[in-house]
């Protein structure tokens, strides 16, 4: 297995809510990561990131490794939930929210276990 794989599964694995962008949450880098930022803030849940820009390995070897080809990715509680179209429609409908609570919830327990 490569050493990017084994980051990607470490970073899916260490971050309860993880959004791989092009960019930040403060500066995205295109427009559809822009929207999928703007869900997540609004949904109130702390969550990481990986600027897949500045990540050109991971870049190339997540879309195979996700079975997804496009960013950003959103991946809760170690499962890809989808990309931009989804995550906003998830939000819209108000699934996003309850899923990035129950996730953080979760985490919280655990952490304090």
């Amino acid at each position: 297995m490569s050493e990017t794989l084994d980051t990607i599964k470490q970073q899916i694995n260490d971050n309860t809510i993880l959004l791989y962008m092009k960019g930040t949450p403060q500066f995205p880098q295109c427009g559809f990561s822009a929207q999928a930022v703007q869900a997540l803030i609004n949904c109130g849940e702390r969550f990481a990131f990986v600027n897949i820009l500045e990540n050109p390995d991971i870049r190339a070897e997540l879309p195979k490794y996700a079975n997804w080809p496009t960013f950003p990715q959103l991946w809760v509680n170690g499962e890809l939930i989808g990309g931009c179209d989804i995550i906003v429609e998830m939000y819209q409908s108000g699934e996003l929210a309850t899923l990035l609570k129950e996730a953080a919830a979760n985490d919280d327990a655990e952490k304090n276990a």
